[in-house]
């Protein structure tokens, strides 16, 4: 299932209400595609850094720290589940699901509201430091070597917090993360830099 809208108050479908009944697996958010006062796309001078890269063999399978991976234009690192397109949320015809990310300030604010999630548990392929991925969102960037271009957030869904713990769903809302098209192949580092392009 992907994310989205599920219950919109302020929607009138003529004289009827929407139906607010929803299962468990969601959870309600106030739709902002804003955050930090930012809006997506609005662009960013910084310069963020790679943190660590991990790759997952098959879909909800155990996830493996590398030093370094090899980016493949179209379909993400080799050796990822994406790349072979046998991830959970694969989509051969869809945009952004090449490539992941997600921000550690974001794993370590979670971690000060109760709910600790390893950098690994995250199950993103690259974890950044000092860049806000919501300014790639419609843009063009760089990280390590490879051209990418961000398609629009990886919120976070029952599905994670099934594979992890009680508590992530809620805690990274609008903070899950960034989902990225690669435009060109090359080598990404822990350590290399992240950055918007012109």
């Amino acid at each position: 299932m992907l994310p989205g809208i599920v219950y919109d108050p302020l929607a009138e479908l003529g004289e009827e209400k929407q139906d607010a009944t929803v299962g468990a697996a969601f959870v309600l958010a106030e739709h902002d595609p804003r955050w930090r006062g930012t809006e997506p796309g609005s662009g960013t001078d910084s310069v963020g850094v790679i943190e660590s890269i991990t790759l997952a063999a098959e879909a909800e399978g155990p996830m493996k720290a590398v030093s370094a991976a090899e980016a493949i234009e179209g379909r993400g690192l080799l050796g990822d589940r994406y790349e072979r397109q046998a991830g959970t949320f694969s989509n051969p015809k869809g945009g952004g699901y090449d490539l992941t990310l997600v921000e550690a300030e974001a794993l370590e604010e979670l971690s000060s509201k109760g709910v600790e999630l390893a950098p690994i548990e995250a199950r993103r392929n690259i974890v950044v430091r000092g860049i806000a991925l919501d300014d790639l969102i419609g843009r063009r960037f760089r990280v390590g070597e490879v051209k990418c271009y961000g398609q629009r957030r990886c919120e976070p869904c029952s599905h994670l917090e099934r594979l992890t713990r009680p508590g992530v769903l809620r805690g990274l809302v609008h903070r899950g993360g960034l989902r990225a098209d690669v435009l060109s192949g090359g080598k990404v580092r822990t350590g290399d830099s992240i950055e918007a392009l012109p």
